[in-house]
């Protein structure tokens, strides 16, 4: 979208959520504004969704409106300039003409009431805590999208043998982000848990400085890049509680010379006599688990991380992937779960196909789904999961069918040795292609990926064209509808964010 047109969504969004004096911060991942606010009762939900540039919203830690991939970061923008200069935009609000209750809206209500239900149940120290741990990996998104792009391009040049000067800078532009990947986890880890961001960081750097390797501990010399991001995760937990126990107990007079030394001292010499070692260990049996498990259970574990991925999405336990999938990147190059994990999106366009033709009489569910499926074959299956599939109930299920067979298909040509992976976590469905790779090359990799979305699609299609409604449903969704309404969903992750 162009800046004019990022600015008109900002200055129609700003007055929905209560105005600038409701917002407490913004930031944004993949595919949705992130809102901090003061008082969510100002928030006005249906006039939101009317909006055309807003796919969903989710009523979170933080208040989400999913613009998606490309549109988020430019509004984002916009609404931060808005802030910044103290405008209090009232762009005028799109009105909602009240219409009959149509399938669509009931379908809308019930996945709202949906995620609600959801969203308390998930609210154990366990899912908190795996949260936190994904908030701090989401915003390193874009970076490593980015620098997944690039390599895979400097790959490309060199299995053709061309420009060898360029590979050579395109290596460097990529792998330099990875290089320093701990940093800045170790940033944001202590910025998420409560500590001085830049001493997370300091912390986490020792485990990336080469004159590690002179540095002994149990008996052998360690590798700079121990660990990874676990390794630097972990030392900056110890940086945030190190620094929390110094200011309890040193005069504030002092505070300023002895808390950062004191943090940065112990917290890295724990990190290199302990927590390197430790993370080490973790990280390649990691390494050694995805590999094995493809390599020997290639088909039995697409179907089960496909099929199952969407309930693990609504059980919040999707978030303890994210370090994984990096610590794949960073170990690796790539990682080999994300590409079984994108086929649940698969299944899910695959159902919405196939209720799009059941209920041909609903003028409103079809118009939702419309709307939404474009967004869903780019990987945004959040306005299709909560808006059509999870409310209808047993076409959630037959999507998650389609989803299991797209991730055997992947899964087996895994077992065959041609495991497909991807060199950045974030985009799934067809966004997911540029950032492929494996060991025969992209074209390889692209065929064995593009198969499998078309086995989640015509899975999920035909599971739910003939096993997905009843009787009972089809007379109560396929009765002539009232006039179409806008699409409302209240969407739920279906992307390592």
């Amino acid at each position: 979208m162009s800046d004019e047109k990022n600015r008109s969504v900002a200055e129609a969004i700003l007055p929905l959520v209560g105005g600038a004096a409701n917002i407490r911060s913004v930031a944004h991942c993949m595919t949705r504004l992130r809102l901090g606010l003061a008082d969510r009762s100002l928030v006005d939900r249906a006039a939101l969704q009317a909006l055309p540039a807003v796919l969903g919203t989710v009523d979170d830690d933080t208040y989400q409106i999913v613009l998606g991939p490309g549109a988020v970061a430019g509004v984002t923008a916009q609404l931060r300039r808005l802030l910044d200069s103290g405008v209090a935009a009232e762009a005028p609000v799109v009105p909602v003409v009240p219409a009959e209750p149509s399938s669509a809206e009931e379908l809308a209500g019930r996945g709202a009431r949906i995620r609600a239900e959801q969203k308390a149940r998930n609210a154990t120290p366990v899912k908190r805590a795996l949260r936190r741990i994904a908030d701090i990996f989401v915003p390193l998104i874009p970076a490593l999208i980015g620098c997944g792009i690039v390599a895979a391009l400097s790959g490309a040049l060199a299995n053709l043998g061309w420009v060898p000067g360029l590979v050579a800078a395109l290596g460097a532009v990529s792998s330099g982000f990875m290089s320093l990947l701990a940093v800045f986890v170790g940033y944001n880890t202590a910025k998420e848990f409560g500590g001085t961001p830049v001493l997370g960081g300091a912390v986490a750097s020792v485990i990336v400085y080469a004159g590690v390797a002179k540095v002994e501990a149990f008996g052998h010399h360690l590798t700079p890049g121990q660990g990874g991001v676990v390794g630097a995760l972990g030392a900056a937990l110890l940086a945030v509680h190190l620094e929390r126990w110094t200011r309890r107990i040193v005069p504030a007079a002092l505070d300023v010379l002895v808390t950062p030394t004191v943090t940065v001292l112990l917290g890295g010499l724990a990190a290199l006599y302990g927590l390197m070692f430790l993370a080490g260990e973790v990280s390649t049996a990691i390494g050694h688990a995805a590999t094995w498990l493809l390599a020997h259970g290639g088909l039995l574990a697409g179907l089960v991380l496909g099929g199952l991925f969407l309930p693990l999405v609504m059980l919040g336990l999707h978030q303890a992937l994210i370090p994984i999938h990096t610590t794949l990147i960073q170990q690796q190059g790539s990682t080999v779960l994300l590409p079984i994990l994108a086929m649940a999106g698969a299944g899910q366009v695959g159902c919405a196909v196939a209720v799009y033709l059941r209920l041909r009489h609903n003028a409103s569910v079809r118009t939702t789904i419309r709307s939404a499926l474009p967004a869903g074959l780019l990987g945004v299956g959040e306005p299709l999961v909560y808006g059509v599939t999870l409310p209808l109930g047993r076409p959630f299920v037959t999507a998650c069918v389609g989803g299991a067979a797209g991730g055997a298909f992947v899964g087996v040509a895994g077992q065959l040795g041609n495991a497909v992976g991807s060199t950045a976590v974030g985009p799934s469905g067809w966004a997911l292609f540029p950032l492929l790779a494996g060991p025969h090359g992209l074209a390889a990799s692209a065929a064995v990926y593009a198969g499998g979305l078309l086995t989640g699609y015509l899975v999920g299609f035909l599971a739910t064209y003939f096993f997905g409604f009843t009787r009972a449903m089809l007379a109560e969704y396929d009765a002539t509808a009232a006039a179409p309404a806008p699409a409302a969903t209240a969407p739920a992750a279906t992307a390592p964010e």
